[in-house]
């Protein structure tokens, strides 16, 4: 007698789906399960490497990183926190405009404002060879701006918006009406900030941060352009210059460690985010800020104008100076068209696969509840806090691996001499990217269409194709765009992954920055910025929607 599960007709259809789910999770977490594994090849060889690695550069590496994220974190809640505070709290003439203003940084790769900062504030650049000249000074005016002061400055001007978005939303949605029954029952504007406001905010603080501090730790392009040595700079040189892939294996993980400890604490703010969360009655975030006037506004319009004047407005500036001063005849104008299209190419169709599984993955979550879909889905969400470094290390380590024992399979030259390693990488990140902006979109289809289109004979891919479908065009369109946007601003991955004579413009502008060509960095630079701006301007222009 057969088994009661095989007598049900939709079986085989589940099952394939099941085995579809599970290889498609095993696709996209072979970079951790890889680098993980590593630690399998323990033996007299691996043991010295790993002693050998903690009595000289560990320790400098774990130092390095350690201060620049406290750096970082204590720069972008304090300025995140101040400037949502001043386009939420109070009133002054210039609000509105600030309010999407502060969200331009967001559009600038940190790396390019580290080719602008110090193009023009080294030792022999424009802002201090004009000191020298005009006042009769010698020497050195200003810090080391390649430094790791100057690596926490950028990364701070950089990565605010990330803590001013959520800690904004927190202040708009939960805040407001607490804070106007507290200033009527007469308490002072400082105990309400103190009292009301920050204890409120404080999940939605920790969250921003937990992001800020994950672009810290999968940052390549600032520290190795200003040699500075994290765990990131040290997975590349164990694995590029000492060719040891167990050292810069085990130094991937010990960088994951760090990520999964940081999300740990964002997921812990998110939990008490629930019991934080106080909704009052509609209309009720309406309440009135404070107006200011006098010297008020000045202090409100430098709180908002100084992040934006260092964090977009210099670069732009300093990028469009070094583009004016270069020699536009002797610039390779041809070949910035051949990057961007390699750009444009890759970043469009790895936009357009990562679209498509995130419609799937989201189809499957909403039409099944076993642990196949649930798993899957949890997986491929984790991938964007996976740091590109990680990635990188845990896709080549299986290829070698391979490719030693079985040298006709000619796997490696598959992955690194066709784009299939480049893509492969960028989905298993980005991939996330897109499953956030597809399940946003399903959220708003209520269950009840479901049951309709089944009733009437829907279900399956017509269920998809003909209800969801056109429900989800601006959501899959929004992902596509997110997704277009992070793989051409990509570093680390594309330096090594990337096929011969498929430089994009994110890798070109690192080139020729580290060869001090700025003047001919500033175009790719530039492109990058340009195309940064445009989820920011959508995000602006859907936040401005939200509060109106």
């Amino acid at each position: 007698m057969a088994a009661p599960g095989f007598t049900c007709p939709g079986f085989p259809v589940r099952l394939l789906q099941t085995l579809a789910l599970v290889l498609l999770a095993a696709v996209l977490c072979v970079p951790v399960l890889s680098v993980l594994a590593s630690w399998a090849q323990w033996d007299a060889g691996t043991a010295n490497i790993l002693s050998e690695m903690a009595a000289t550069v560990l320790p400098e590496y774990a130092l390095t990183t350690v201060i620049l994220c406290v750096g970082v974190a204590l720069g972008v809640v304090g300025v995140g926190t101040v400037t949502a505070m001043a386009v939420t709290l109070v009133d002054f003439p210039g609000r509105r405009q600030f309010e999407w203003l502060l969200l331009l940084p967001m559009a600038m790769p940190a790396y390019v404002v580290a080719y602008a900062y110090t193009d023009f504030f080294q030792f022999s650049g424009p802002f201090q060879t004009w000191l020298r000249a005009s006042f009769g000074l010698q020497g050195r005016l200003l810090p080391e701006i390649r430094s790791t002061g100057g690596a926490t400055l950028i990364f701070i001007v950089v990565l605010y918006p990330y803590v001013y978005l959520l800690a904004r939303a927190a202040l708009s949605e939960r805040a407001a009406h607490l804070m106007e029954a507290a200033r009527l029952m007469g308490a002072p504007l400082s105990r309400r900030l103190r009292q009301v406001a920050l204890p409120m905010i404080r999940p939605a603080l920790v969250a921003g941060l937990a992001l800020a501090l994950m672009e810290v730790l999968a940052d390549y392009g600032v520290v190795t352009y200003f040699g500075i040595q994290t765990f990131t700079a040290g997975i590349y040189k164990a694995w590029l210059s000492m060719d040891n892939r167990v050292a810069a294996a085990q130094l991937a993980t010990m960088l994951l460690a760090s990520v999964v400890l940081v999300l740990s604490l964002e997921r812990h703010a998110r939990r008490r985010q629930r019991f934080a969360s106080v909704r009052g009655r509609a209309g009720s975030n309406e309440a009135q800020a404070l107006p200011l006037s006098g010297s008020g506004v000045v202090l409100a319009w430098a709180v908002c104008g100084v992040p934006i004047l260092l964090g977009f407005v210099l670069p732009v500036a300093f990028q469009l100076r070094a583009l004016y001063a270069a020699d536009w005849e002797m610039l390779p104008w041809t070949r910035y068209l051949a990057w961007g299209w390699n750009s444009v190419y890759l970043a469009g169709l790895t936009a357009a696969l990562a679209v498509l599984l995130a419609l799937g993955l989201a189809y499957v979550q909403r039409t099944r509840r076993d642990w196949a879909s649930r798993g899957v889905v949890g997986l491929v969400s984790l991938g964007y806090a996976v740091p590109g470094a990680v990635v990188l290390v845990g896709l080549l380590l299986p290829v070698g691996w391979v490719q030693g024992r079985w040298p006709d399979a000619q796997l490696g030259y598959w992955i690194t001499a066709t784009v299939l390693g480049l893509i492969w990488a960028y989905l298993v990140r980005f991939t996330a990217v897109a499953m956030q902006s597809v399940h946003s979109g399903y959220t708003r289809i209520a269950p009840s269409l479901d049951e309709s289109a089944r009733m009437l004979g829907a279900s399956g891919p017509r269920l998809l194709a003909r209800v969801h479908w056109p429900l989800l065009k601006r959501s899959t369109a929004a992902a596509g765009l997110l997704v277009f946007v992070d793989v051409m601003k990509e570093l680390p991955v594309t330096v090594v992954l990337r096929p011969f004579n498929t430089d994009t413009l994110a890798v070109i502008a690192n080139q020729l920055a580290r060869d001090e060509r700025l003047g001919e960095a500033a175009v790719p630079a530039l492109a990058l910025v340009a195309v940064g701006l445009i989820p920011v301007m959508l995000l602006s222009r859907a936040l401005r929607a939200k509060s109106g």
